[in-house]
């Protein structure tokens, strides 16, 4: 600003204006890659072990555990569970801990289970 003649310059207060800039962050949830768990089939394992197990370890209802259980039994394995890597390997390590049938003498450990990965 030019000062002409006869006026008197005025401090004009210092104004600062903040600009907000809102930054997009775009957040994406990565899904885990899937697994199965896998039963195998055996002859030292009754029937009701496998569908007690499946009962009670994963929450199936009572039908598809025995649907299960005859699929392990006619195929030699079912895959009984579908989860991520870290859910399936607790999973398995609950079924063999579950060890041996007290229903049969001839059982002398768990059942055979094991995960792979899914398709998906």
């Amino acid at each position: 600003m030019s000062e002409e003649k006869g006026m008197v310059p005025v401090d004009e207060p210092e104004t600062s204006v903040a600009v907000a800039v809102e930054e997009e962050q775009e957040t994406r949830t990565r899904k885990l890659p899937p697994y199965n768990v896998i039963i195998l089939n055996d002859e030292e394992h009754t029937f009701e072990y496998v569908i007690d197990l499946l009962v009670k370890l994963f929450a199936h209802p009572l039908r598809t555990a025995e649907a299960l259980t005859w699929e392990i039994h006619n195929r030699g394995r079912a895959v009984v569970y579908t989860t991520h890597k870290e859910k399936a390997e607790l999973k398995r390590d609950q079924v063999v801990s579950q060890g041996a049938d007290p229903r049969m003498r001839e059982s002398r450990g768990p059942l055979g289970c094991y995960i792979e990965p899914a398709e998906g």
